[in-house]
């Protein structure tokens, strides 16, 4: 597996203080915090294995293209929170900065204590996920909205814990390293022959939100994704479709900090983890539904591709054996039908 670390190493300067009678002393001493974003992703692995055949070069430079605003090792804001370690864990203090690139360097002026710290990354473009609750350490979450159907995240977002002793008089160097939370999917699919005229694509089984202080995730209720159709240059290439998302859950349990790229092989689950459901919809009129239950987990910072063939009555086949199929033929959509996994 190739090892693709990301770097991003702004320095931040912290002066410690301390409350002496009203008076603020000993406020000259310097504190470092070293901030590294490390992008631990088998994208490049996982295109080179799934896309390997020569028709599929173009499905591989359109992933590429499509997902290099997801895992990348740009940032472009970061919010910076600190947290009281002694009783209610409220924020004693926080920052917001645009960065805007690989490397920044800010100086915090907050007093001489101890703090939980808690730094979110690419948080504010994502039109998919917010920051809520953060006014406490335990409390603070990133969320979807509420609904019954939700587009991808648009942004590759990083978060990072560190409890941090910020001491009087001392030169101290705090490392925080910002590991990413979300995850994409990719569904190719071979359509030669089929005689399709319209498609749909939808995925669920993934997390709803992520508790930072604990690095967890939470399946509050069943999200259903609107899979995005990505363009594919060339004459009939196979149809591309992709999710960005929260993990789904794993096998036998989560993990959600990835060392690794070695770390995203899994066994494969007795049932689903997730799944694709597609409708297409024949010359006839007709409607096909094809549910593909995927049975390997999706992990924080993975890419995972799953290929299938659509045939002539419409259904996908998939191609993988940790990926299973259940076909309805003439599928009628009810009055006010919505997508139900």
């Amino acid at each position: 597996m190739k090892h693709l670390w990301k770097y991003l190493l702004p320095v931040f300067l912290l002066t410690g203080c301390v409350l002496v009678d009203e008076d603020m002393s000993d406020c000259d001493t310097d504190y470092t915090l070293d901030y590294e974003l490390r992008l631990v992703t088998n994208m490049t692995t996982e295109l080179q294995t799934q896309l390997s055949m020569a028709a599929d070069v173009s499905v591989s430079a359109a992933l590429k293209a499509t997902m290099k605003d997801i895992f990348t090792d740009y940032a472009h804001d970061v919010n910076l929170s600190f947290y009281d370690v002694y009783s209610d864990s409220s924020r004693l203090h926080n920052e917001r900065h645009i960065m805007d690139g690989s490397q920044s360097s800010y100086t915090l002026y907050i007093p001489v204590r101890k703090y939980m710290h808690l730094a979110i990354a690419n948080i504010e473009d994502n039109r998919e996920v917010v920051l809520e609750a953060d006014d406490r350490c335990h409390t603070s979450r990133l969320t979807q909205p509420v609904r019954d159907t939700i587009d991808s995240h648009s942004t590759g977002i990083f978060t990072a814990r560190l409890p941090m002793d910020v001491k009087e008089g001392e030169d101290q160097q705090f490392n925080v390293r910002l590991y990413m939370a979300n995850c994409a999917s990719a569904l190719v699919l071979d359509t030669l022959g089929s005689g399709i005229r319209d498609i749909r694509v939808y995925a669920s089984g993934f997390a709803t939100g992520y508790s930072i202080a604990d690095s967890t995730y939470r399946f509050d209720y069943t999200p259903i994704v609107r899979a995005r159709k990505v363009p594919v240059e060339g004459t009939e290439p196979p149809l591309c479709f992709t999710t960005v998302t929260f993990p789904s859950r794993d096998v036998p349990s989560s993990k959600t900090t990835i060392e690794s790229p070695d770390e995203f092989v899994s066994e494969a689950a007795e049932n689903p983890l997730w799944r694709y459901k597609i409708y297409t919809t024949l010359k006839d009129g007709t409607v096909t539904e094809t549910v593909l239950g995927v049975k390997l987990p999706l992990m924080a910072g993975q890419m995972k591709v799953v290929k299938a063939s659509i045939i002539d009555d419409g259904s996908c086949v998939p191609v993988a054996p940790w990926v299973g199929s259940l076909v309805t033929l003439d599928w009628i959509e009810q009055p006010g039908w919505e997508v139900d996994f």
